[in-house]
């Protein structure tokens, strides 16, 4: 009883904060599903973390498994769980009611930033094929679904945790580009040819129809053609569809493989829909942190919407999330973001420049007085300083003024004092919050080179000529960067956000470098501050989320029935051992033998010991290898080069080692 009580009496405390920080978001041009808060405990977060934001799932160890990590990360690594939100509409979020009241609205400021992104952002409407999601009667309706079939005295339960375990290894062979359908309906609808002449008897059909149509000829043709078919036609990469349609199960008992029942068909339809749901969230973790991190701290630290008894509690707060050692999305996306921001935002700046007269690309940084662009850029004190004794000179026909806000706080119904932006239409929001504006981005514009310069005058087409530096900067759109943001916010996921974004100007701005593996020192060293080199890097762990690109190449290899799959060859070896893992698990799904065709690198131990002499890497040799499990055993055997030519990397290369090391 006192748990509830309070976790009513911090969602009372936390209703103003919900409801304001709304209507924050909203006049920043955010427009996110509506949130659903809940007040939880230690545990129940844990749970939920656990369950991937969800407070129901399928029965299954690997949630046990999840909590207890989650709880000893907590208990002695010192983590502490502040939010979990969920894609659905409405979205629903999780508050910790141990958190601080600063915390709690760092977490629904951030919230609300991800709300919008899944509204928004066209890989997670990909799912829903547009509509908004229901994830989580969907997902209660599989939990219920498979807790009948291990309820099943007909069906044992280790059978199913069995056959989710086999799955799961294989949750992230999806194509994750297309959108999801039903493997249900893309199962071909044909008839087999052995019930086409019942078929043709239930017809009618004239006698002499059916002899001049579907002769014996033609029958024959029919079936050559489907035992000369190659299944797939294509190399597939949603694997568990492919399984769904032409997989058997192996039976242990009966030793070889039998039809899948129906239970195992509906679990494997069912956790392959939840990876297509779960894969936009994989696809986009960078830009979707670090669109909740860049908003959740304009709000939170611009606009004030922690207290100044709050805010150093918040800072704290802040510093914990982005500061998190390895690679963190949400320092790496929110860099990226402000980054675009501040790039797209000079641009604007410089083309108004070089429109006005007597400024070209090569005397720019000559005749420029960049402390007066500064002081002119900077937003108009009645925009920026906003209170109860200016709102009379505010002018409610200015496009940066609310208008009907304006009215109410001049009647006393708004608190300017505590919420001056409520006045502000978004066009005074974009210029109150002009990222070229603040302290930390001084001299962005100064520092423009050259050749950017000489770019942005080469497509700068015929336009409005400005008389003088004021002129061209009275005209710059201070919504520029975020209209920007919000249409890349729309149509990218990582993938193509750091591969068109991520400039040699941000790495240098962020110190970000690549790091090697060495072969003749056995230890880690720098190896480049390229851009290109860091981009790589990146788009490795992105790519497929990092994960492998296994497609099915035939259903029938060698005309055995057994499976080939085919690993596409990045410059990256698989880890042989875990492939062979998945393998055995792979022919639980196929009940006949499985073959996987990869590149290995390997290196001569005469050519690593000269390597180390000189101090040099040694080259390895790319070699073609298949890998074989018929149900018992292993076997590898060298492939020739044109037989994976056509999966190997021919222009990608991860290696950023440099003939002489940086560090």
């Amino acid at each position: 009883m006192s748990d509830r009580i309070t976790a009513q009496r911090i969602a009372r405390e936390l209703e103003a904060p919900v409801e304001e920080a709304a209507n924050l978001a909203k006049k920043l041009g955010l427009d996110p599903y509506p949130v659903n808060y809940w007040i939880v405990d230690h545990d129940e977060m844990n749970e939920l973390i656990a369950y991937d934001g969800f407070q129901t799932r399928y029965p299954h160890w690997r949630w046990g498994m999840k909590y207890d990590r989650q709880q000893k990360q907590t208990q002695f690594l010192g983590g502490k769980a502040f939010e979990i939100v969920n894609n659905d509409d409405p979205a629903h979020a999780f508050l910790q009611e141990s958190n601080a009241l600063a915390d709690q609205k760092a977490v629904i400021t951030h919230v609300e930033a991800h709300a919008d992104f899944f509204a928004h952002n066209q890989w997670f409407g990909l799912f829903t094929g547009g509509e908004t999601p229901n994830a989580a009667a969907m997902l209660a309706r599989h939990a219920d679904t498979i807790d009948e079939y291990m309820s099943d005295p007909e069906i044992d339960r280790e059978d199913v945790e069995k056959w989710i375990d086999t799955i799961q290894c294989l949750d992230t062979n999806i194509d994750r580009h297309e959108a999801f359908s039903s493997a249900t309906e893309e199962e071909a609808e044909t008839a087999e040819l052995d019930d086409i002449a019942d078929q043709l008897d239930e017809l009618d059909l004239e006698g002499e129809v059916v002899d001049e149509v579907f002769d014996e000829e033609w029958l024959e043709s029919q079936r050559d053609d489907e035992e000369s078919a190659t299944i797939p036609a294509e190399p597939e990469q949603d694997l568990l569809a492919f399984f769904w349609r032409h997989g058997m199960a192996y039976d242990d008992e009966a030793g070889k493989a039998v039809e899948m029942t129906e239970w195992q068909r509906d679990v494997l339809e069912i956790l392959r829909r939840e990876a297509y749901y779960f894969a936009a969230q994989r696809m986009t973790k960078v830009m979707n942190e670090g669109w909740a991190a860049y908003w959740e701290s304009m709000m939170m630290g611009e606009e004030t919407f922690a207290g100044a008894d709050e805010f150093l509690n918040y800072a704290d707060h802040q510093a914990r999330v982005l500061g998190s050692p390895g690679l963190n999305p949400y320092k790496l996306g929110k860099e990226l973001w402000e980054y675009i921001e501040n790039s797209v935002n000079r641009r604007e700046v410089i083309e108004r420049l070089l429109r006005v007269e007597g400024i070209t690309w090569r005397n720019f940084h000559d005749v420029i007085d960049f402390d007066s662009v500064q002081e002119r850029l900077a937003p108009d004190p009645m925009v920026d300083v906003i209170s109860s004794e200016r709102l009379a000179s505010l002018d409610p026909d200015d496009p940066r003024i609310d208008a009907a806000a304006l009215e109410r706080a001049r009647e006393g119904e708004i608190d300017v004092e505590r919420y001056p932006w409520k006045v502000l239409a978004e066009a005074g929001m974009a210029e109150r919050h002009y990222s070229l504006a603040k302290p930390q981005n001084r001299g962005f514009v100064r520092r423009t080179s050259r050749e950017e310069l000489e770019r942005v005058s080469r497509y700068l087409f015929d336009g409005e000529r400005y008389a003088s530096v004021e002129d061209a900067l009275a005209e710059v759109d201070r919504s520029a960067g975020w209209d920007r943001m919000f249409e890349i916010r729309e149509s990218h996921n990582d993938v193509t956000f750091i591969d068109e974004f991520l400039t040699q100007e941000f790495v240098d701005d962020n110190d970000y470098f690549t790091y090697e593996y060495t072969q003749a020192t056995r230890d880690f060293r720098a190896t480049s501050t390229d851009y290109e080199d860091v981009k790589k890097k990146l788009l490795l762990q992105f790519t497929n989320f990092g994960k492998p690109t296994i497609t099915v190449h035939d259903g029938n290899y060698n005309n055995r029935n057994e499976l080939l799959l085919a690993h596409h060859y990045n410059g990256v070896m698989l880890d042989v051992e875990q492939a062979k893992q998945t393998l055995e698990r792979v022919y639980d799904l196929w009940g006949r033998p499985v073959n996987l065709k990869t590149v290995v690198k390997e290196i001569d131990e005469h050519d690593l010991e000269v390597a180390k002499r000189r101090e040099r890497e040694p080259d390895p040799e790319e070699r073609g290898k298949l890998i074989r499990y018929d149900g018992e055993s292993f076997t590898t055997e060298d492939l020739p080069w044109e037989a994976v030519e056509e999966i190997a990397a021919t222009d990608v290369d991860y290696d950023t080692k440099p003939d002489e090391w940086l560090a």
